[in-house]
């Protein structure tokens, strides 16, 4: 991890992560904090209360203070993204204490547990799926709506819309409707705020982590960051997995690139990014998850995960 803190390339620039108690959430919140920046982590589950996801272990105040500890200003700010008066005073806050946003992070999602396999529309549960296209669309829709105008108040701003896959990845169904639809919504999300943003010379992205290693899936798998390969042997593509430091990364390399606006309206992994910034995850390789999948998965070529990080 980066320590450059304060006189990083981000210092005196101000973040929102929204969604960043754990996983990808709470690296990006990290990296940018790690390159010198003012970060607000918001998230529901606290030290006082647990959210749907159910884990307690995780918090949006540990969070703060991991931005903090890597050379960043961290701020914990306890959100439910689809309550609009609460977004509207976290961005409130934003604009009282700094008087400015410089790259807006929108992770919100939480909708694990509600993904149901091999169910037709009507097979599935209805609740459940309206359910997942409320955290994982609206709660962005009405992040934009509340920080936009701020963040246009300066030129330069930069979005980063969080989703499952690439828009070639996300050409093939998947797992069902509700789910595809809404992993399917911050790529068109960001290609319509790219055209909406450009007269403030303001860029947004979609940014995909590949397989990712999350404290999540590592429980899944029974294993940890220490011994994450004795998945491999029940998950052979779990290989190519990736640490969340490494889409942290990608947002941070994203927020200092001073010719961003070259990533503007497009859809990208993180391991893109790595190949045009040069940065690489904790261990110092570069998963490439789209190349692994496009070549050897789908194209039968011959290789291994290795071949590829």
């Amino acid at each position: 991890m980066s320590t450059q803190g304060a006189q990083g390339p981000l210092a005196g620039k101000v973040a929102l992560v929204a969604g960043a108690t754990r996983g990808a959430g709470r690296a990006m919140a990290v990296e940018l904090g790690a390159a010198g920046a003012t970060v607000y982590a918001t998230g529901r589950t606290t030290r006082n209360g647990v959210s749907e996801v159910g884990r307690a272990t995780e918090t949006i105040e540990e969070t703060a203070e991991l931005i903090t500890a890597a050379g960043g200003t961290g701020y914990a700010v306890p959100t439910d993204h689809l309550e609009p008066e609460q977004v509207k005073a976290l961005i409130e806050r934003v604009d009282r204490e700094q008087g400015r946003l410089d790259v807006l992070v929108n992770d919100v999602w939480g909708g694990e547990a509600l993904i149901e396999f091999d169910k037709k529309t009507w097979e599935t549960n209805l609740t459940s799926g309206l359910r997942m296209l409320r955290l994982g669309i609206e709660t962005h829709l009405i992040t934009h709506y509340y920080a936009l105008p701020l963040l246009v108040r300066n030129p330069g701003g930069l979005v980063v819309e969080i989703t499952d896959g690439n828009e070639e990845f996300n050409k093939e169904f998947r797992i069902n409707l509700f789910f595809d639809i809404t992993k399917n919504t911050p790529i068109r999300t960001a290609f319509g705020l790219a055209q909406e943003l450009k007269e403030f010379d303001a860029t947004a992205v979609c940014l995909s982590p590949g397989f990712l290693r999350s404290e999540q899936m590592l429980d899944h798998f029974k294993v940890t960051e220490e011994n994450w390969r004795d998945a491999v042997e029940k998950e052979p593509h779990f290989a190519i997995a990736e640490t969340p430091h490494f889409v942290g990364r990608a947002v941070a390399a994203l927020a200092a690139d001073p010719d961003r606006a070259r990533w503007n309206g497009k859809s990208v992994f993180s391991g893109d990014l790595a190949k045009v910034y040069g940065f690489t995850d904790l261990d110092g390789s570069r998963p490439d998850v789209a190349g692994y999948f496009r070549d050897v998965v789908i194209g039968g070529k011959e290789g291994t995960a290795a071949d590829y990080r």
